[in-house]
């Protein structure tokens, strides 16, 4: 009875730096604030891969295609900072 999370490759930070074309810090940064799954192995700290396309699909934005859909977006977002400083004006 195989688990697939156990099968599952487990990276180094080193490759998991490689893969979001970052420096190693950032990866060992996600690790240390928690922000991303991890294994420790002894002394070794490995992530598994499908947690790195977790934090990657939780990053994505996806594009405003028509023009009226940007005009709203921009209007709820004026909507959201009059709002806002409403509120602290009270």
């Amino acid at each position: 009875m195989t688990n697939n999370r156990a099968a599952e490759r487990l990276l180094t930070v080193s490759e998991a730096a490689d893969i979001l074309s970052t420096t190693e810090r950032f990866p060992r940064r996600l690790i240390e604030e928690r922000r991303i799954r991890f294994v420790r192995v002894g002394r070794h700290v490995r992530i598994p891969e499908s947690a790195l396309r977790e934090f990657i699909a939780a990053g994505l934005v996806e594009p405003i295609t028509t023009r009226a859909k940007r005009r709203a977006a921009l209007w709820e977002t004026i909507r959201a900072v009059a709002a806002g400083s409403a509120l602290s004006a009270s």
